[in-house]
């Protein structure tokens, strides 16, 4: 559910109309609902309220400050995949002691900072990340605390590109290699065994994958235990899917009664990492119109919102619903949505059903609150769009939008291709 409602003919976010928006911040931006925010996070949350729990929010998904302020306050912890991200997670006001690190490629700088700052625990993906990990922590007088992450080989029915708990992903630990893992990092000096991790892919939409991989976890960690280790943990990561077109996902609550009553035996604090599940139906992305295009054999909406603000039609081919801020009675075309970017790939919808649209009018591109802005850059020197959160009637600006000079920070043209006479 999320509050992006048509009250007459026009679109609302809350109780602010969108065009409200556009007057005020411009075009394109993202527009979240803090209704929303809060809405599925308590609905997660307290999916698991009969279970002990903790609700590491993955980063990756959005990392707006002013989100992840909005999270911890609800008591949230976090899934990082860099040190910049547990950058934000510090600025934004998060426990370090809820705080998970994974990612498959860490480097000593941040284990370092992880290790500093007294993270809950490092997800380890390989041997070698391992004996780094020991090495640091031997080396900065400090114990770290892990659980190995577990690539059980189960089929999440994703993407492919979203996919990451198949033997052929680059992450994690083969299971059948999990428990050799386990047992030497058992014996490393610096190193506390406390968990077990998992994470199979993104946009889940089937109960069937997580009940099969909680399956396999959960036969480890009673194995484990059997040698006498402290397992305390068991992270399942996140993974549950939202509706963008068809898909008809488990509702939090499904999910959470199919995981209890497979876990309360065991006695342990579940770690859940969801994104998009939260965010993505929170937020859309507010785009004008600036010309409509007849070509030889297709029609043609170019907006001003292109695939440097939102990639995911383009990287993965992935549908967003399309519709415009005022509704009226036109007839419809088959168009594609594209954007000014100079790239085939520019598209935000192919071959869609829309009313009749005109220039200046404006779209709202929906469920772009996982994965939008977080991937969004600055391809073809595009200024990055701004970020706004509406409660009730109010409108923050909670990241402006980019200028020509934010473009050019931080680069720096040498002395010799400064002077008059330079020599090549």
């Amino acid at each position: 559910m999320h509050y992006f409602e048509y009250q007459g003919e026009d679109l609302y976010c809350e109780e602010v109309p969108l065009a409200r928006v556009a007057e005020k911040v411009g075009t394109p931006c993202y527009v979240y609902s803090h209704r929303t925010l809060v809405r599925h996070f308590r609905v997660f949350d307290n999916a698991f309220a009969d279970l002990p729990h903790l609700i590491c929010y993955s980063v990756k998904a959005n990392s707006n400050l002013a989100i992840l302020r909005l999270f911890f306050q609800m008591g949230g912890g976090a899934d990082i995949l860099s040190g910049g991200e547990l950058f934000r997670v510090l600025k934004a006001g998060g426990n370090p002691g809820k705080v998970v690190c994974s990612g498959v490629g860490k480097t000593e700088q941040e284990i370092m900072f992880a290790l500093r700052t007294g993270i809950l625990m490092f997800n380890v993906e390989s041997s070698q990340e391992l004996e780094l990990i020991d090495r640091i922590a031997g080396q900065m007088g400090k114990r770290a605390s892990i659980s190995l992450r577990v690539n059980p080989d189960v089929d999440p029915k994703t993407h492919p590109y979203i996919s990451t708990g198949l033997k052929t992903n680059k992450f994690g630990i083969d299971i059948r290699d999990s428990l050799d893992e386990y047992r030497r990092a058992r014996r490393l000096a610096n190193i506390d065994v406390i968990g077990v991790d998992c994470h199979i892919g993104s946009q889940i939409t089937e109960i069937g994958p997580f009940m099969e991989t909680l399956s396999r976890l959960s036969a480890l960690v009673e194995q484990l235990r059997s040698e006498g280790f402290d397992i305390r943990f068991l992270d399942m990561g996140g993974g549950l899917g939202i509706t963008y077109l068809d898909e008809t996902p488990p509702q939090p609550q499904e999910y959470a009664r199919a995981i209890i009553d497979r876990v309360s035996s065991l006695g342990l604090t579940m770690i859940f990492e969801p994104g998009r599940v939260i965010v993505g139906n929170s937020a859309i992305l507010l785009t004008k119109v600036l010309f409509t295009k007849k070509g030889v054999s297709k029609r043609f909406v170019v907006v001003d919102a292109g695939m440097n603000d939102l990639v995911r039609p383009s990287l993965y081919d992935s549908y967003h619903h399309i519709q415009p801020v005022r509704r009226v009675s036109r007839h419809k075309d088959i168009v594609d949505v594209v954007g000014p970017v100079c790239e085939s790939g520019d598209f935000l919808a192919r071959d869609r059903q829309l009313p009749e649209v005109r220039p200046g009018e404006l779209l709202a591109v929906m469920s772009a609150g996982a994965y939008g802005f977080s991937m969004s850059s600055n391809y073809n020197s595009r200024p990055r769009p701004a970020e706004v959160m509406i409660r009730g009637e109010e409108i923050h600006i909670i990241r402006p939008r980019e200028e020509y000079e934010d473009l050019v920070r931080g680069e720096h043209i040498p002395d010799f291709l400064v002077a008059e006479d330079p020599e090549y």
